[in-house]
């Protein structure tokens, strides 16, 4: 390739990133930019502007015509409508009665239950403000330490876009033509690895610096509501709801489309069940789906529009020779990909990486060999899981991380943004070293699927 074809798809890149960071909405970023280099592209006699007709037929073919994506908007249902119903409150009553003893008790507590909301609802903003809401007081009012309750419920609440059934992890199997069920499979222990990485470090902090950490008073004989009754009423049913949803799909019992089907319809059961559901809830749930569901596939449109443009104009072309001239070894360059994939979730959202990176990347992944440490066949399920564990600390990492201004918004009377920042840098470093464990032991992420014949 000329020096000026590897250029110019670099360019188109870099004035995304310029206009993205103007504040406007990405969906619109993405969009203009493409049509931007369209007008460049036919100056340059590289790019038709008639070409643009099938952006049309790739909107509808590829997103709204895609079975699989139609799982999008229920599972935001079923997470939304968990969310308002009770379910996180009962969690919470659950888990602190039962780790009462336990040094950090409250805090683990925390983690649990942002584990199990992960595994219901797959929304990171709202698990983050509910946890913020529902145990920020009760931390505070215990006397821990506002560096660790902030990491601890920022930290929690992103566990949702990896736990299945997560949103991120449907759009990236589309993306990659993977099997979500292979993906959601794949994502289990990793997932369940970052939260014991918290577990630990929270009950090793307990165990060295206690004063950070009070333990709870214990509950005297007869005092407090039954403990079997709030089991039976706050967990067993959202735990049952995650069995059916995820064994579902993971055996090969239903699509992930059909088991969303199946999550939105439970959630509204257990609604009716902890007796909140009502008019006004179930319009204020459909009208936070459409605005979810409308931002999401919003940017889909952008984003097809800008990978169009991009591919024509020889953009993986140039990446790829980018990446042959480094002349890299294929473990070294798979370590360069996640490192580029971090410093960009600095700025910008998991969403925004995952429609633009992964596609470019995509090709170049393939390409690798590993060996015997991971086969062929199975290189790209790991690499997105890699990228699935990566993204969490998109949420995290200053400046523009979003459940720091998520917890920010909804503690506003407890903590201060310089008391956020320094209580998630323990937690950023947790879940680099819960992605470093999954590189170089494919076998976290790799067993679950293989065992189960995905």
């Amino acid at each position: 390739m000329s020096a000026f074809d590897t250029a110019l798809p670099l360019m188109m890149l870099a004035l995304l990133v310029i206009i993205l960071f103007t504040g406007y909405p990405v969906a619109f970023c993405l969009a203009g930019v493409g049509l931007i280099f369209t007008l460049v592209g036919g100056a340059l006699d590289m790019f038709h502007p008639m070409q643009l007709f099938l952006i049309v037929s790739r909107i509808w073919g590829s997103i709204a015509e895609n079975q699989v994506l139609v799982a999008i908007p229920m599972f935001i249902f079923m997470g939304i409508m968990l969310e308002k119903s009770g379910v996180a409150r009962h969690l919470l009553e659950i888990l602190s009665l039962l780790l009462r003893r336990v040094p950090g008790g409250l805090a683990l507590a925390v983690v649990l239950m942002g584990t199990i909301l992960a595994a219901t609802t797959g929304i990171v903003g709202a698990s983050v403000v509910m946890l913020a809401l529902l145990a920020l007081p009760v931390m505070m009012e215990r006397g821990y330490d506002k560096g660790i309750t902030s990491g601890v419920i920022s930290a929690s609440g992103t566990l949702g876009i990896l736990i299945p059934p997560s949103i991120m992890l449907v759009i990236m199997g589309d993306l990659l033509a993977i099997p979500v069920g292979d993906l959601f499979a794949g994502a289990v222990i990793p997932g369940l690895l970052l939260s014991g990485l918290y577990l630990v470090y929270i009950v090793t902090m307990a165990l060295l610096k206690p004063e950070r950490m009070p333990k709870l008073e214990p509950v005297k004989k007869g005092e407090g509501p039954p403990l079997l009754g709030l089991l039976l009423r706050g967990f067993v049913p959202p735990t049952l709801l995650v069995i059916f949803v995820l064994g579902s799909i993971i055996g090969g019992i239903a699509t992930p489309t059909e088991a969303a089907g199946i999550g939105a319809f439970g959630a509204t059961l257990l609604a009716v069940f902890n007796r909140s559901l009502s008019i006004g809830l179930l319009r204020d749930v459909v009208r936070g789906t459409a605005l979810t569901n409308a931002m999401i596939f919003g940017i889909f449109c952008g984003a097809t529009l800008f990978s169009y443009v991009f591919r024509e104009l020889g953009g993986d072309d140039a990446i790829i020779h980018i990446i042959e001239l480094l002349d890299l070894h294929d473990w070294t360059l798979m370590m360069l990909l996640m490192v580029i994939i971090f410093i960009l979730g600095f700025f910008f959202d998991w969403l925004e990486i995952t429609l633009i990176i992964l596609p470019v990347f995509r090709p170049i992944v393939m390409a690798l060999d590993f060996g015997d440490a991971v086969p062929s066949d199975q290189i790209l399920l790991w690499f997105a899981v890699g990228v699935a564990v990566n993204l969490q600390t998109s949420y995290l990492t200053p400046p523009f991380g979003p459940a720091l201004f998520y917890l920010r918004q909804a503690a506003q009377n407890h903590l201060t943004l310089g008391d956020i920042y320094k209580g998630v840098i323990p937690f950023t470093l947790l879940q680099l070293t819960g992605l470093l464990l999954c590189l170089l032991f494919p076998a976290l992420v790799l067993w679950l699927p293989t065992y189960l014949g995905l």
